[in-house]
Formats: structure tokens, C-alpha cells, sequence
């Protein structure tokens, strides 16, 4: 076995991969930028080398800097994570040059399947159903646009060493052809060193569903049932599952096997997942295979105990495959929520900044499950569990320049209605503050009707928000939950400040029992009858709902029993009350005596400032290019200007015929949140 193991990576795959070689008992190196030298990983790892600068193209993907820690310190193996060098087939030719070993496939399979235009010209030779597409390189976006109306609208525009996303446009017609090539080329160019362009058939209403394969250096290949991954927002998965609700067993048999005679084909050894788009009918196509580690791959521990890393590490170190296919079962079921540091109410743009707080909800690994969180054996009845990978702490801070998730929330349920449950409670848990993030928005997914049932495709964002994400509305019985609840913390908290203040007399002061609670456009005239184990708050059509719980004031989560039923709250406090998140829903609750409401109703409604004229900058970012000049007249939809953030370019664009009066940036220019770019008339 090895003797050093360093991770050529950063963040939550980096902890995660320290989590397994500690367990084997294998020491490692991490590798950490000027941005990283706090980091989560670096404080895990046995040893740390500086590797650069903040841009990943000045330090981790640097392969002369990274080959320089691997001598430095002496070790004998490299685990690439995700992104970044994974994919690499120069990087995995210097280790083999210098005799180390990288815990991954061999440089000929990368070079055949990495490459997505040559894996698809592969899987078609190997008689593997792909969609439609032109596989050769594209010169210029004159050539993609013919290209496209050739193949025919809609197409995907795909960087060929592109992954996660990046480098990925649907276009619909020629101008978005034209955009989405330029785009996907630079954004290729900056995250993978590498601007080829390749465009297929876009496939509508389809479902992405991967394999999981797992082949070693002796010819051995086996596959661990399949993830569905269709929840997506702009092409980077948002939650993912296994097994997938769609598939039978006929199906995933079919797919697995297709993917081991894939792997076998360009003789592959290692973790890797062959992606595919399967339609209505159970027809599937090859997509592409990532020869890596994949975010998701959790959810595929959890259902069948197999330690991935672990695998890729015995591979790597030439041992055979321990497990046979007939080993594998799926047990139970599993959900993955992807934490992001972005801002679901502006069109889930990247949030930058310091968590302030940041508490995950506890893992919860009993039963037959293992110390790193993996699922072995059957599962008892009833047993739920929760796993938490992640790279951040509280404190920490989120940087502009690195990819925005921050954890991967799991959970695993002896069915799938109960993997949800576990889900729903998990996020209301979970504390996070200090930077936008998308935790009301994956909690309004898991109460969806359309997830509930399974039957989402990777369109369900696009289709199910339109508009984007404007917040969850609860219906009233939700919100008589917690406006009872409220009311009960409140008087709890008054209670506090008399004491506090020295004005109850013997400890004992009359607290008012009737109030009126303001919530979400609603009111609700509550009376409160408290004993010395809950309330029961009483609605003023007689309905009464008992609440209980161990909140006192100043806890930032109030774990409650609301009409017998459990109510987790995320609490904030404001002026005559609380902000509260629960089930996706953020909440500025007020809690006023029934004069204090009868005077609020007569206080005028603070308005917002205008800025309908201007072009706010959405997200902290940099100024790509400014597509328009002073005096111009723009249309509708017109592209304005190009901020990049989080490796990720985005075109704003003029929501309404106007005149550039003035503009403030220029390309170059690294702005904040709601900096004024340009102005109209």
C-alpha cells in the first residue's frame, strides 16, 4: 500500500479523500492556495504545500507546481478529487514518468473517454445508443450555428473537456448559438486549459441518469446501480438520488452492463460513471463518462456500503477487485442535497463572503453503518441516517474563486418517502449565515409534488420556476403551525426581558395572553394559556394547538412539537419578533399585543429605492466585457455586459427598451453586489 498520499484538489473532496486514507492508514499532503491557507482540508491534512496564488490556472492546476509538492514531500500516490487535474491525461503521463502512482484510470483511457468527443465516437463504434451530434471541432460561431441548424434547434454546446457544468449552453436559435459558443469556449478555456467545442442534439423532457463503475487493473468491471441526477440548474446538478424512481431492473441491468463493456473497451481501472439521457419510454443514450470521482457519489455509498475511495485507492495500488458483481445490492435509498453558495432569489447567482455561522445538522451513522458514513449490511426498521461532506467551517470564508458548493447534505432512508423525511429535517437544521445560499430553495424541492412522485426531468427548475425562485408559501394549516409557535417563543421571550430588567416582582409578572401574530400577508388573534410544560395557543375561530419544546431566547434553532407533530425552526430575531425559516419558508413573523397591531396597521409601507433605470451588478464578480457604449439604444433581451464569477460567465441583459446614459465599469473591473454598471433613460 502507499506510503503518502497527496490530493491534488481543495475543499469537500479534499476532506473527503483525507477521511478514507486516514482510515487506511495512509498519511497525506494537501495542497492549498493564498486564498486557501486556512482552509478545512489544510488543517485535516498531515501535511500542506503552498501551491500559488488564488486563480486554480496560477496554483492547483499548475501541473510543474504540483509535480514540485509531490517530490517535496515524498509522496508516492496523487488522488485528483473532481475537477481540476482529474481528467488530465498530461498530469496522469508526469506522475507515471516519475513513478508515482495516480489514484485514478490509466492515461489512455482519460485521453479516449476524458475527451467527450472521442468517447462518443467510441461508444458508437461499441454499438452504445448516442444522441445526435457533430463530433468534430467547431473553428468559429459562424460554423456552430450552421452546425446547429444542421442537427437542428434546440442543440447543447459542450466544452469536450468540460464537466460540472462549465463550458455548457443550450441554444434555441441562431443568436443564442453564436453567444452560447463564445461563452462555452472562454469558460473552457478558464477552468479546464482546453477551448475545444463540440454540439449535440439537445434532447427535451429527458431524464440524466449515470452508472457507477468500478474496474481494476485485471480486467475485472463491475457497475453499483445507477444515480438519478435530473435536478439541475443550469446544467450543475442540484440534487441527486439512488436508485432512481424511474428505472426498472430490466433498464438498469441493461445500462450497467452497456457501461462495463464501455469501460473494458479503453481499459479502464478505477472509479468512474457513464452518464446517460434516458427518455419517457426507458430508452437510453450514452452521453459522456467522467473518468473521475463524482460529487454524487455518496448517495452510491449509502445504498451499497462500498467505500468509493477507498476502491480507487486498492485499484490504484494494483490490488484486484474484492467485490463481484452478485456482491453488489442496493439497500434502502438515498438523497443528496448540493449546499451552494448562491443566492436563490437572484436567479441563484454566487454569494461571496464569511460564514458568520455555520452548523450542519449532526450525522447520524448507527446501526450497521461505518465511521465514514457508508451503509453496510441491512438496514433495521425505521433507521435513517445523515452524512455531511463538506470543506468549510464556521468562520471561514467562501471565495469568489473557487466553484460555490460548500456541502453535500445525504441522507439514507430504508425506502425513499422516508430518505425524504430524513431530507426535510436535515435542512431545516442546518444553520448557515454570513452569505446567500440555496437552502430554502433544495427544501422547497424536497416538499414538490413532482419530486414526491418521481417524475421530474431535467428541465423541472426551468419549468416548475420560471420566474425563478421568489420563496415558499405555506398553506394556512403550515402557517397556523408557526405562528402558534411563535407566539409561544415570544411570550417566552418577554418573560426574559422582565426578568432581565429587574421589573418582575418575585419572579413573577403578568405576561399578556392575547396577541396577534403577522405572517407571510396573514394575521392570526392568538390566546395563550401556558403551563409549566408547553402552551396551547388558541386560534380565534376555537382551534387550539398545544406547543411544546426546550427553546429559550437567543438559540438560533427551536427544535418544537406543534399540535403533536414535530416543527423544526431556524429563528432570527427582529423588532416584535422573529425571521423563521422551516420547509423552504423564510418568514418575518411579528408578534404584537392587539393595540401594538392596531397602531402598526396605520404606519405607511416603507418603499424601496428606484432603480428600474440602472443595471445593478447581481454578485460579486468581474467585468468580462461591456457589449454596449454610451448613447446607445437598447432592445428587450439585449445583451448588456458579461460578469464572471465562481468560474462561471453571465450575460445581463437589458429587461426593457432604454438609452445608455452612463457607465460606471469597464472590462477588468471586480465589482460587488448591486454596483451600478451602467445607467438608462
Amino acid at each position: 500500500m502507499f506510503k503518502k498520499l497527496l490530493i491534488a484538489n481543495r475543499g469537500e473532496i479534499a476532506c473527503r479523500v483525507i477521511k478514507t486514507a486516514r482510515k487506511m492508514g495512509i498519511p497525506t499532503v494537501a495542497l492549498y492556495s493564498d486564498a486557501d491557507k486556512s482552509a478545512l482540508h489544510v488543517q485535516m491534512a498531515d501535511e500542506a504545500v503552498h501551491i500559488g496564488p488564488p486563480p486554480a490556472n496560477q496554483s492547483y492546476i499548475v501541473i510543474d507546481k504540483v509535480m514540485q509538492a509531490i517530490k517535496d514531500t515524498g509522496a508516492d500516490a496523487v488522488h485528483p478529487g473532481y475537477g481540476f487535474l482529474s481528467e488530465n491525461a498530461k498530469f496522469a503521463e508526469a506522475l507515471e514518468a516519475e513513478g508515482v502512482a495516480f489514484v485514478g484510470p490509466p492515461k489512455g483511457a482519460i485521453e479516449s473517454m476524458g475527451d467527450k468527443i472521442t468517447s462518443k465516437k467510441i461508444a458508437q463504434d461499441a454499438n452504445v445508443s448516442t444522441v445526435p451530434g457533430y463530433m468534430g471541432l467547431i473553428e468559429d460561431a459562424e460554423e456552430a450555428v450552421k452546425i446547429s441548424n444542421e442537427i437542428g434547434y434546440p442543440v447543447m454546446i459542450k466544452a469536450s473537456a468540460g464537466g460540472g457544468g462549465k463550458g455548457m449552453r443550450i441554444a434555441w436559435n441562431d443568436d443564442e448559438a453564436r453567444e452560447g459558443f463564445q461563452s462555452s469556449k472562454n469558460e473552457a478555456a478558464n477552468s479546464f486549459g482546453d477551448d475545444r467545442i463540440f454540439i449535440e442534439k439537445f434532447v427535451t423532457q429527458p431524464r440524466h441518469i449515470e452508472i457507477q463503475v468500478l474496474a481494476d487493473q485485471h480486467g475485472n468491471c463491475i457497475y453499483l446501480g445507477e444515480r438519478e441526477c435530473s435536478i439541475q440548474r443550469r446544467n450543475q446538478k442540484v440534487v441527486e438520488e439512488a436508485p432512481s424512481p424511474f428505472l426498472d431492473e430490466a433498464t438498469r441491468k441493461a445500462m450497467g452492463e452497456q457501461s462495463c463493456a464501455l469501460a473494458k473497451a479503453v481499459g479502464y481501472a478505477s472509479a468512474g460513471t457513464v452518464e446517460f439521457i434516458v427518455d419517457g419510454d426507458k430508452n437510453f443514450y450514452f452521453l459522456e463518462m467522467n473518468t473521475r470521482l463524482q460529487v454524487e457519489h455518496p448517495v452510491t455509498e449509502l445504498i451499497t456500503g462500498v467505500d468509493l475511495v477507498e476502491q480507487m485507492i486498492r485499484v490504484a495500488a494494483g490490488e484486484k477487485l474484492s467485490l463481484t458483481q452478485d456482491d453488489i445490492k442496493l439497500t434502502g435509498w438515498a438523497i443528496e442535497n448540493r449546499l451552494y453558495a448562491e443566492d436563490p432569489y437572484r436567479n441563484f447567482l454566487p454569494s461571496i463572503g464569511r460564514l458568520t455561522r455555520y452548523r450542519p445538522p449532526q450525522e447520524v451513522a448507527s446501526g450497521p453503518m461505518l465511521d465514514n458514513g457508508t451503509w453496510h449490511g441491512d438496514a433495521p426498521t425505521g433507521t435513517t441516517a445523515v452524512r455531511n461532506d463538506t470543506g468549510v467551517y464556521e468562520g471561514g470564508e467562501i471565495s469568489m474563486y473557487y466553484d460555490p458548493m460548500i456541502a453535500k447534505l445525504c441522507t439514507w432512508g430504508p425506502d425513499r418517502a422516508q430518505a425524504i423525511e430524513a431530507m426535510r429535517v436535515a435542512l431545516d437544521s442546518f444553520e448557515v449565515e454570513g452569505i446567500g445560499h440555496n437552502l430554502p430553495f433544495v427544501a422547497a424541492v424536497m416538499d414538490h409534488d413532482i419530486f414526491i412522485k418521481g417524475d421530474m426531468t431535467t428541465a423541472f427548475i426551468e419549468e416548475q420556476y420560471p420566474d425563478g425562485f421568489e420563496g415558499v408559501t405555506l398553506d394556512d394549516s403550515a402557517l397556523r403551525r408557526v405562528a402558534a409557535a411563535a407566539a409561544a417563543m415570544h411570550r417566552v421571550a418577554e418573560i426574559r426581558r422582565a426578568r432581565v430588567s429587574g421589573r418582575m416582582d418575585n419572579h413573577e409578572r403578568k405576561v399578556g395572553s392575547d396577541w396577534v401574530v403577522s405572517l407571510q400577508g396573514t394575521q392570526f388573534a392568538v390566546t395563550i394559556n401556558a403551563d409549566k410544560s408547553g402552551a396551547d395557543v388558541t386560534f380565534s375561530d376555537d382551534e387550539t394547538l398545544r406547543v411544546e419544546g426546550d427553546w429559550t431566547p437567543g438559540d438560533a434553532l427551536a427544535d418544537m412539537t406543534v399540535g403533536g407533530a414535530p416543527l423544526i425552526l431556524k429563528v432570527g430575531k427582529i423588532t416584535h419578533g422573529f425571521n423563521l425559516r422551516t420547509r423552504g419558508a423564510e418568514l418575518a413573523v411579528t408578534v404584537r399585543s392587539p393595540r401594538q397591531a392596531e397602531l402598526a396597521a396605520l404606519m405607511p409601507e416603507k418603499l424601496p429605492p428606484d432603480t428600474s433605470k440602472m443595471l445593478l451588478c447581481p454578485m460579486p464578480g468581474l467585468i468580462v466585457k461591456v457589449d454596449v457604449e454610451v448613447g446607445d439604444e437598447v432592445q428587450e433581451g439585449q445583451a448588456l455586459c458579461t460578469v464572471e464569477a465562481m468560474k462561471m460567465e453571465n450575460i445581463l441583459r437589458a429587461e426593457k427598451k432604454g438609452t445608455v446614459t452612463k457607465i460606471n465599469a469597464a472590462a477588468g473591473d471586480s465589482l460587488a453586489v448591486d454596483d451600478v454598471i451602467m445607467e438608462f433613460e
